[in-house]
């Protein structure tokens, strides 16, 4: 007697973009690294980190979802490079299928929040409001974000920095993909070039070392990559500022600082790449190096 085994149906494909938007400094960069499972975004405590849109991408057995990580908004600032983030973030807003909106409850609700929210009011798209830092005990404003839950289709509280609760968001999210083949290969993380992406290594370390005002004048090109017979990876980058008296900050006395600036962005390509890198850093004043943006 034979029998037959009845075939076990496939899962629908499903894939989609969904967009991480919220005020600056709120830990959406954090939060895209934590869903992804790898660093594909810089992260520093200084706002405004986030330059360009950073796409992450995720792939599970049900499909994948590339997540666009934006700049943070900042309302007080009016110079040009803040204005080319707004342009950014807005670009980003096009043609997406979920908004995840990032607040910080230990900050209370400002301009700035009230900007960002302005932003994503009028758009008909599934909007998750994530109340980030769940592992703080004193989350102050908590209750004041909460009371934005009806701007929104779901609430979810999640801590970037741990992961608690991200895997339930990461599953809501897949929820409002659609059936539709990957964009990606599987087993690729981020839709940045090696070249952008080893940039912005460079100027997350600026961030971390410099002092308060100097970051905001930089701007990193990567001009050379390339492999070495010996394995080495060569890589020659100029850090771009805006004035002089930044350019010498930047170098430090006896070049120290950019020796260090240079010296941390190649132990974690080091670590992460496990090869030798070589990096040659430069810094050059460009007074409109923000026209380059994009």
């Amino acid at each position: 007697m034979s029998t037959k085994q009845t075939p076990i149906p496939a899962v629908p494909q499903k894939s989609g973009f969904a967009v991480l938007i919220g005020r600056s400094n709120v830990g959406k960069s954090t939060l895209l690294n934590t869903m992804v499972g790898t660093k594909v975004a810089i992260t520093t405590p200084k706002p405004q980190t986030t330059r360009l849109p950073v796409q992450g991408i995720l792939s599970r057995p049900d499909g994948q979802v590339v997540f666009v990580d934006t700049p943070g908004l900042m309302k007080k600032s009016k110079d040009a490079l803040t204005k080319k983030l707004a342009e950014f973030v807005k670009e980003s807003l096009k043609d997406v299928d979920v908004i995840v909106y990032v607040v910080d409850p230990t900050r209370a609700i400002g301009d700035e929040e009230k900007s960002a929210l302005a932003l994503i009011r009028n758009i008909e798209k599934p909007k998750i409001l994530v109340l980030n830092k769940c592992d703080l005990r004193d989350r102050a404003f908590l209750d004041h974000y909460k009371d934005l839950a009806d701007q929104f289709t779901t609430v979810i509280d999640v801590s970037a920095m741990t992961g608690t609760n991200v895997n339930t968001l990461i599953d809501e999210i897949f929820s409002y993909a659609k059936e539709g083949d990957a964009f990606y290969p599987e087993g690729q993380v981020t839709s940045m070039k090696s070249e952008l992406w080893l940039a912005e290594l460079v100027r997350e370390k600026l961030f971390l070392r410099l002092r308060e005002e100097v970051p905001y004048t930089t701007h990193v090109e990567v001009e050379d990559m390339q492999s070495r017979e010996d394995g080495t990876l060569y890589v020659a980058a100029t850090i771009y500022t805006t004035d002089e008296r930044y350019k010498r900050m930047i170098i430090g006395r006896g070049g120290q600082g950019v020796k260090e600036i240079g010296q941390s962005t190649r132990n974690e390509l080091e670590a992460v790449m496990q090869r030798k890198v070589f990096l040659d850093l430069t810094v050059e004043v460009d007074s409109h190096w923000v026209d380059r943006l994009g």
